[in-house]
């Protein structure tokens, strides 16, 4: 069965392992609420090509089991380190979008990099947009935390009327039914009311500049010029700033889920870096 259990504290976690298993191996790390079934058009077509697809869902979310606990930054990145070591996985391509940028940064400055090859950091939240000293232009950890009250208050239309920003609709290209946007606002209602408020609060402490200026694998950042989630200034430039051995590609009119209006784009750069 695709499960496994994780090393912390036991949670059974739901996974996906698409294409051959000599395949070169992409690992996916998903947003905050969604499950790995956000990839689909990168791990369909990729795993078709011969890459090795694998992600997992997150606690809370998808498939995997409903806990109280375990939301930290900290815990949620052993958790990959539980995945990538239940499968053995080696000379992997890290790909993280979201709030799953954060956790492969962890993961990569907690656990090392002898299972990581390459890191992608799609619309990353990682180094994070709160102010610090290290982001004199973040937000206040005040209207964070306000915001995710809000949130709290009620999800469902936190997630019905924020997609249109999350895609960017209305910009040219991001064509998008909608059948399949409101097929994404109830995705979002896959991880639990816990898991979902939870794995967001830690946006509001979230800075990971000295993390960032350890990364020691080199890395892909990719970040849509029209992020409303993550503004670019505050994460994807700072990634590229911070992180020694990187690429930048800005997507041209992109939005945070530019993994599905910019899909053919984003598997042709997965396609040629996981290569290298």
């Amino acid at each position: 069965m695709p499960y496994f259990t994780t090393a912390t504290d036991g949670t059974t976690l739901h996974f996906i392992d698409y294409g051959p298993a000599d395949g070169p191996t992409l690992v996916f790390v998903n947003s905050a609420y969604f499950s790995t079934q956000m990839w689909e058009f990168q791990m369909l077509p990729l795993a078709e090509e011969g890459f090795r697809c694998v992600g997992f869902d997150r606690r809370g979310h998808g498939r995997s089991q409903d806990v109280w606990g375990g939301f930290d930054l900290d815990t949620l990145a052993d958790d990959l380190g539980s995945f990538l070591d239940h499968l053995d996985l080696r000379d992997v391509t890290l790909i993280g979008h979201s709030l799953g940028t954060a956790e492969a940064v962890r993961y990569l400055t907690r656990h090392g990099s002898e299972r990581v090859a390459r890191l992608v950091l799609v619309g990353a939240m990682a180094p994070g947009i709160v102010h610090s000293e290290d982001n004199p232009a973040g937000l206040p950890a005040e209207a964070i935390k306000a915001a995710n009250e809000t949130f709290r208050k009620d999800r469902a239309e936190f997630f019905s009327s924020g997609a249109a920003d999350y895609f960017a609709l209305g910009h040219p290209g991001n064509n998008l039914s909608a059948a399949y946007v409101q097929k994404v606002v109830q995705d979002c209602h896959g991880a639990t009311p816990r898991a979902a408020t939870a794995a967001v609060a830690n946006f509001e402490t979230l800075e990971m500049a000295p993390e960032a200026r350890k990364i020691d694998v080199p890395t892909l950042v990719i970040h849509g010029d029209q992020d409303a989630s993550a503004p670019i200034d505050l994460t994807g430039r700072r990634c590229a700033e911070l992180i020694p051995d990187n690429m930048f590609k800005l997507y041209e009119n992109g939005g945070h889920g530019l993994y599905v209006t910019h899909a053919e784009q984003l598997n042709a750069d997965l396609r040629e870096f996981a290569s290298r």
